[in-house]
């Protein structure tokens, strides 16, 4: 069922689109949905011209000839449609599940709106129940986990830091070349405080907060399709 309701909310937000648009194109399962959609409008002789978030957007974009190009050669985008693996209060985000939120975050802030697409398990009432994904920098990594405890332990998160690995058990390594901490939280009472926290760190590249990026949602649920803005 869930996979039908992500498709339909991927499917609302392809209203939005117009011939001739610049798109940011999300990375993840319901992003997917959209992406197939707009292929299937390029199919018709639909127009737009996309940047994807991240090398497995690229690859499905390019397998429906979607065209694509890159914020060095359109450094402004109209808007970017992706998905999220929370919708907290105001549209504040967490994402990065898929291990793609630096790309992510570049190229949502370099377009006009965000649109964020998710069936309704992914709305909650305070973001943190969702590991908070931590983009690190390969180097320093013992001294980086260090900093990151001590934040953890500031902001009293209820779980620990693990870092990421892939189902073979290696280290997980972003498109970025980067490494990934998930870090559980449980409740995030003050994001921007700790948004800003993590930023310091040196060794910390970006983090999966998206704060003051979305202007809308698409959540479909049971009973159809909500609207939410910012």
């Amino acid at each position: 069922m869930n996979e039908d309701l992500k498709r339909e909310a991927a499917a609302m937000a392809l209203l939005e689109v117009r011939p001739g648009m610049k798109l940011g194109l999300g990375t993840g399962s319901t992003a997917r949905h959209f992406v197939d959609l707009l292929g299937a409008r390029v199919a018709e002789g639909f127009e737009v011209l996309c940047v994807p978030t991240s090398e497995v957007t690229a690859a499905q974009a390019r397998s429906l000839n979607i065209p694509l190009t890159d914020l060095e050669t359109l450094p402004h985008l109209d808007m970017t449609v992706d998905g999220a693996d929370e919708i907290g209060p105001g549209l504040a985000l967490i994402k990065g599940g898929g291990g793609a939120l630096l790309r992510e975050k570049i190229v949502a802030a370099a377009s006009d709106r965000m649109v964020v697409i998710a069936d309704a398990s992914k709305m909650v009432e305070t973001l943190g129940r969702f590991p908070l994904p931590i983009e690190v920098n390969a180097f320093g990594l013992g001294a980086t986990q260090i900093e990151l405890e001590r934040i953890l332990k500031q902001f009293d998160a209820e779980g620990g830091l693990a870092l990421r690995k892939t189902k073979a058990g290696e280290t997980f390594v972003t498109d970025g070349g980067h490494y990934i901490f998930d870090a559980l939280f449980g409740r995030i009472s003050q994001p921007k405080a700790l948004s800003d926290a993590l930023l310091e760190v040196p060794g910390v590249v970006q983090h999966g907060l998206f704060l003051g990026l979305c202007q809308r949602a698409y959540v479909a649920g049971a009973d159809g399709i909500k609207t939410y803005d910012a």
